[in-house]
């Protein structure tokens, strides 16, 4: 028989307005109305519970044993708010003494949400002199932790000490539990060992939380404790303890526990069964995982996007993606979780079509409002080097983090949008979020991209105030930063002054040392890295090769060219024939470096002949420079920087019929020349010029000093090198098109603003000008500084009419 049914029965006395009931009809009448309300909740007939709600209301009834009855029916109909409401009309007399109903509402805050109310209310509680018993306190530590709201949660801590109820096994295993998931292991340890009794939840919680807060080992040690106090792991244990086991890879222990769940029959629990394939994803046993995701019976969403994120973990990309076809097919909707991870699979495989597509699905199911997808979308669009839709994407998205701004700065600095990474750092800034070590491993690139000094400056001591100093990748990054900014020296201490170094520190300095055409240095590094036990990889080879090119230190490159594969075992790859082709074509030596190609165990590609082409317009070698061209054009490689070379050979050699035949096939093939550019930094401002450049505001006095300039420059011998003008023009109008170069101008505008002692660090994003080049010499002479140009090959430091390149 219904509720409803029961309302309506003839026979039931309900109250009305005009009836009059004496004691024994009143007292019967709350009873038929207590009895009512239980078989609602019995037959969990939430309209028929309102019915009774409503004329309840209508006779204005308040007695306490209805309305505490009609509260609990609200509760178990997760009817939060209806049920705060009718627990506020009980008589407070009443109310104040049923310890029980204010636990069952704070119960089911804790559990359903908001935790907030949980914690409001057992403040009111206690305001209205409820005395807590042992119930209450694991209810309301349940919600704090939900809340992280630490400081909440010590208050209720010390309430329970100051009622003696803190030994209570079911509170000291809560206050572990909340301590534990807000990360403060030391208190939650201090409560767990001071225990009486601790039982296998009490384990677990700490088990969970060390393998939370990343204490991986510590949860592991905790659960061989455990057993050997006698306890034996449950399924919760287990659960705990799998991701620690996969964070650290200890394939051996996974198996273990694999072992011990067949034995207690616990590899059925969906739970356990997920953990398992997870900790053998982790630990790149894929087979493994597979073989346990397709034994089990029932897979929830988290098996899934356990399964996916394994195959994405393991680099197998395209099966993930497979897997998450087969999962909409079966008529799964993807979790937040698992549209973040296919996203990852779609960033690794640079798969934009289908990133596209996920984005699509993401924005239909409204899971954009998710940070972590959003995240992951910038993410995958960076790496996919769309970097305007990730900015656009940025500018929509509702909230950000540090990890929204981290992908846009490392987007922009790895897709040459370096000045857009810096103003991103900076308004990162201003809306009061802390940089992160994630965000300074990108922003120093940039800097480094920019040559832009005191911003990476400013990057390195924020490193040292936050803590990040020790950071092996950012001291790496720090080493990069001040070699691309001029500053080899400052790189070196910031080497020197590592806690520990791995082979990308060493590769960095070597490197460093070699832009700066300081060989010999990198060499002696290079046996500092031998004698300090580090094995040298194929990049250190790279960066050695590469110093050596650069300090004309011929037989040293081929030396080491020999032994990497002689002595290291390590096979060349096309990078290293480059620079050999580039050690041999920059030291004169065209027809060796022609020999060296020919007997190249591979076919050389574009890159080499590249190298050697260069070598020839440097050297003007036009004829095998055109024997060169052809060999690249057959190739279908052909580039706008092949074009320019080839162009550029035959102006100096004054064929500007060839010169132009080369233009106009570059232009019909849809390549264009990429603008010199320089750009400088003044007070942590950059400044960029293009040839001929007249946008800057301060561009009168620019050309006014360098007309002073160049009439300074005559009077010590200067002579214009008009074979850099590849245009078919008077000598005059040569000298004044070399005059206005971009590097000229960077320089001329550094003199003007920057103190009379204080270097110029000029950077251009091609090779700097051969009549440039001259010219820096003499404006050192007459301005009595130091001037700095970091071409697109390596620095060239200018110092009392010398530059350190030697003019190599």
């Amino acid at each position: 028989m219904s509720c409803a049914n029961l309302v309506r029965r003839p026979h039931t006395p309900l109250l009305s307005r005009t009836t009059i009931p004496g004691r024994t009809t009143i007292t019967h009448f709350y009873d038929l109305y207590v009895s009512i309300l239980g078989r609602c909740i019995e037959s969990k007939s939430l309209k028929e519970a309102k019915t009774v709600h409503q004329h309840l209301l209508k006779n204005s009834n308040n007695n306490p044993i209805v309305l505490d009855k009609l509260t609990r029916l609200y509760i178990s109909f997760n009817e939060l708010e209806v049920a705060r409401r009718v627990f506020d009309e009980i008589p407070n007399p009443e109310r104040k003494n049923n310890v029980i109903l204010w636990n069952q509402l704070i119960r089911a805050y804790a559990w359903k949400g908001p935790f907030g109310r949980a914690i409001d209310l057992y403040y009111e509680m206690v305001e209205s002199g409820v005395i807590p018993n042992k119930y209450t306190y694991p209810f309301v530590l349940k919600a704090c932790s939900g809340l992280q709201a630490v400081e909440d949660g010590k208050m209720v801590h010390d309430q329970a000490r100051r009622n003696g109820l803190v030994s209570d096994v079911y509170i000291s295993t809560a206050l572990v539990d909340f301590y534990a998931k807000c990360g403060c292991l030391v208190e939650a340890r201090k409560v767990f060992d001071i225990m009486p009794e601790r039982d296998v939840v009490a384990w677990n919680a700490m088990v969970a939380g060390s393998s939370l807060h990343g204490l991986y080992g510590d949860a592991m040690r905790l659960v061989v404790q455990m057993q050997e106090e006698g306890l034996c792991p449950n399924p919760s244990t287990v659960v705990a303890v799998l991701p620690a086991i996969g964070e650290v890879n200890g394939l051996s222990a996974g198996k273990a526990v694999h072992g011990y769940c067949v034995r207690r029959s616990f590899h059925s629990d969906v739970m356990v069964a997920t953990g398992l394939l997870d900790m053998y994803g982790k630990c790149g046993c894929l087979v493994y995982a597979s073989r346990i995701f397709d034994l089990m019976g029932m897979k929830n969403e988290v098996t899934w996007g356990a399964m996916i994120g394994a195959y994405v973990s393991c680099d197998f990309a395209s099966q993930s993606l497979e897997l998450y076809d087969q999962m909409l097919r079966d008529g799964l909707c993807p979790s937040p979780v698992i549209l973040g991870t296919i996203l990852r699979a779609c960033s690794n495989m640079t798969d934009l079509r289908r990133g596209r597509q996920i984005h699509g699905s993401i924005v239909k199911s409204r899971y954009l409002v998710d940070l972590m997808v959003g995240n992951t979308l910038l993410s995958m669009y960076a790496k996919c080097g769309i970097i305007e839709d990730a900015v656009r994407l940025f500018g929509e998205m509702e909230s950000k983090d540090v990890v929204s701004h981290n992908a846009i700065i490392s987007g922009c600095a790895q897709n040459g949008k370096a000045k857009e990474a810096l103003v991103t750092f900076q308004e990162m800034k201003l809306s009061g979020l802390e940089p992160d070590s994630t965000t300074l491993v990108s922003f120093l690139p940039a800097c480094s991209h920019l040559a832009a000094l005191q911003h990476g400056a400013c990057g390195h001591c924020y490193s040292i105030v936050s803590g990040f100093s020790t950071d092996t990748s950012i001291c790496n990054a720090l080493i990069d930063m001040y070699s691309k900014c001029g500053k080899v020296e400052t790189a070196r201490l910031v080497f020197d002054r590592m806690h520990a170094r791995d082979i990308v520190s060493w590769n960095a300095m070597i490197f460093g040392y070699g832009i700066h055409g300081l060989g010999k240095k990198a060499v002696l590094l290079f046996h500092d890295m031998e004698i300090a036990g580090l094995r040298p990889d194929d990049v250190t080879f790279i960066c050695l090769l590469s110093a050596c090119s650069h300090s004309g230190l011929v037989d040293e490159g081929k030396k080491w060219f020999f032994a990497m594969s002689q002595y290291f075992y390590i096979t060349p790859r096309m990078e290293h024939f480059v620079c050999m082709v580039d050690l041999l074509g920059r030291a004169g030596l065209l027809y060796e470096a022609l020999g060296f190609i020919e007997k190249m165990p591979c076919d050389p590609d574009f890159c080499v002949w590249s190298a050697l082409l260069a070598a020839c317009r440097t050297h003007r070698n036009i004829e095998l420079g055109e024997e060169v061209s052809n060999k690249i054009q057959n190739m279908g490689h052909e580039s706008s920087g092949n074009f320019v070379t080839l162009s550029n050979m035959y102006s100096v050699a004054g064929r500007w019929d060839d010169a132009a035949h080369v233009r106009i096939k570059q232009r019909d093939q849809g390549f264009k020349k990429r603008p010199g550019c320089s750009w400088v930094e003044i007070n942590g401002v950059i400044h960029a010029f293009v040839g001929g450049d007249r946008s800057h505001p301060h561009s009168a006095e620019i050309y006014n000093k360098l007309a002073d300039l160049l009439m300074e420059m005559k009077r010590l011998g200067y002579q214009s090198e008009s074979s850099f003008v590849f245009q078919d023009v008077e000598e005059e109008e040569k000298e004044s098109i070399l005059l206005y170069h971009s590097e000229k101008l960077a320089v001329t505008f550094g003199i003007l603003t920057l103190g009379s002692d204080k270097p110029i660090l000029v950077t251009k994003n091609l090779r700097i000008c051969g009549d440039c080049h001259e010219a820096l010499k003499y404006i050192t002479i007459i301005t009595r500084r130091e001037i700095t140009v970091r071409d697109a090959s390596r620095f060239h430091h200018f110092k009392d009419g010398i530059c350190n390149c030697g003019d190599f």
